[in-house]
């Protein structure tokens, strides 16, 4: 049995939540009656209860974000209801920042910020010999009101959570939670790291840019940590650094550490896209196909539209710097742009996806603006009508310039583009949807005339999208033109997986290849 359980709702199994970790690693003389529990959030919400709650815990700490964020609220309700007295201590950036738009009130404390050493001085007040009492004085935090929404105070019998304001940790004294993985983790699953927290930029659509400054772990600690996974088998390591590429001292070591490691390996940095000094640009260069990712946050390339969000914008370097990677490098780029910002309108938008896909052949990921809790993008709602959903992920459903159905148009075309840019699986075919034109202009009546035909943007397996491809190409292109694209790309593929109709396409253009070539005599003994 263990007092004190550490949990969340992971989007898929291959995720693991350092923020458990980090906590796990400083419990202190707690630890030992510490467990890390992880679920998933396609499991049952019960049935997590009812795990939890087999190790009769005193403590349960919950990390609330954007994707899980209505599961645990479930989760909260269902615990309170059958164990009552176990004490509910959520953190995690949505339960982080007011107001909530899901209801959390049941849970016992919220601490707000990073809560290392806020979670662990809690946890000693509450397993305290004496009554239980929360003391904002011994536990160095601050308490301010919970700001209850209004559908929360009707009926309500229950107390508030006591939401604490957890002061920013010395990352020189917390201890680092690289050994919280387990075997099973290093060997199946994500390995998350960070040099680094904060953001020095303010874009408003941004929590990290509520942070007051970049703060940098000790990096020979750091490094000593890494070659322990690396020796334990780690081979996939993903930096949620903001901003990896800023300092150039510990971006140039860590890349170091990967270049004098013998592939295969994996390694994942968001970097900011103006930024490539040329001693960075050399390292990059050095690392082999398949062993660097960066994310690149582009979300604009229209410099009034980045200026009204607070987001600096050089573009010249920007398009120098993704050439170089696009041109010069093996790096795989994943590039974000944003539909919904405030001011740009469905042809801004489609500029920025044209200019991208001038650029690189690389992922671009197409996200919708979402109103998040904590930063400043509520500012703009008046000048430019925005309205949100109020249930997560809090995104945009329409504004002054996006119309509500234009909306979900673009959500559509943002699958529709994962499916069949995005994947890799059409790379010689897709282009032919826009030979004739803008990018955008000819995806987005791909994205029309897909829906018109599947009603659906999700279980479309890869023989439909095989023939729902072919048949809206061969409706503007020549059929021959569109089939060898078409086999060209699913030549790598087992053959089961190509449509009868494409097979059979090959088939015959291979008996004309052969009965071109061969002589008239030949050819009547065969």
């Amino acid at each position: 049995m263990h007092t004190i359980l550490l949990t969340t709702l992971n989007a898929r199994y291959a995720h693991t939540a350092l923020g458990l970790r980090y906590l796990y690693a400083n419990m202190g003389e707690l630890q030992p009656m510490t467990k890390i529990v992880e679920f998933t959030m396609n499991e049952q919400i019960q049935s997590i209860a009812e795990e939890l709650l087999k190790h009769s815990p005193r403590i349960i700490g919950i990390g609330v974000y954007i994707w899980n964020a209505s599961q645990c609220s479930e989760l909260i309700q269902t615990l309170k209801k059958v164990s009552p007295q176990t004490v509910i201590v959520l953190g995690g950036p949505e339960a982080a920042h007011l107001p909530h738009r899901v209801d959390l009130s049941r849970a016992d404390y919220i601490i707000s910020g990073e809560g290392e050493v806020a979670f662990y001085e809690l946890c000693k007040e509450i397993l305290s010999p004496v009554i239980p009492c929360y003391d904002t004085e011994s536990t160095k935090t601050q308490e301010i009101p919970y700001q209850v929404r209004d559908d929360e105070k009707e009926g309500q019998q229950h107390k508030q959570p006591h939401f604490i304001k957890a002061p920013l940790p010395d990352l020189k004294s917390i201890h680092l939670p690289y050994s919280a993985y387990n075997d099973e983790d290093v060997a199946h699953r994500y390995i998350y790291v960070e040099a680094s927290r904060g953001c020095p930029f303010e874009c408003e659509f941004c929590l990290s840019s509520i942070d007051e400054k970049v703060r940098n772990f000790p990096l020979d600690q750091l490094l000593e940590e890494f070659e322990i996974l690396w020796q334990r088998g780690a081979r996939s390591f993903k930096f949620i650094d903001r901003t990896f590429n800023l300092n150039m001292t510990f971006a140039n070591r860590i890349l170091d550490f990967f270049l004098s490691k013998e592939p295969p390996y994996f390694a994942h940095f968001e970097v900011i896209p103006d930024h490539f000094p040329e001693v960075l640009k050399e390292k990059i260069k050095l690392f082999p196909a398949g062993s660097l990712q960066l994310e690149i946050g582009i979300q604009t390339l229209d410099p009034l539209i980045a200026k009204g969000i607070n987001r600096p914008l050089k573009l010249e370097k920007i398009v120098e710097n993704l050439r170089f990677l696009e041109n010069e490098t093996h790096a795989h780029m994943h590039l974000d742009l944003i539909v919904g910002l405030p001011g740009e309108s469905i042809e801004g938008f489609g500029r920025n996806l044209d200019t991208l896909v001038s650029l690189t052949h690389s992922e671009i990921q197409i996200g919708i603006l979402k109103n998040l809790s904590g930063t400043t993008l509520s500012r703009h709602d008046k000048e430019h009508g925005m309205i949100y959903s109020d249930t997560p992920p809090y995104d945009i459903l329409q504004n002054n310039l996006l119309s509500f159905v234009q909306i979900q148009k673009m959500k559509r075309f943002a699958r529709f583009w994962d499916i069949f840019y995005n994947s890799g699986s059409f790379t010689k075919t897709v282009p032919l949807i826009w030979s004739r034109g803008s990018v955008f202009d000819g995806f987005y009546a791909f994205s029309e005339w897909i829906y018109t035909q599947t009603l659906s943007t999700w279980k479309i397996s890869l023989e439909r999208q095989i023939a729902l491809i072919h048949a809206y190409l061969c409706e503007h292109h020549n059929k021959e033109i569109v089939e060898a694209a078409l086999i060209e790309d699913l030549a790598t593929r087992p053959e089961k997986t190509i449509p009868f109709f494409l097979r059979q396409s090959t088939q015959e253009k291979k008996e004309k290849e052969i009965k071109a070539v061969t002589p008239k005599r030949q050819a009547k003994r065969v």
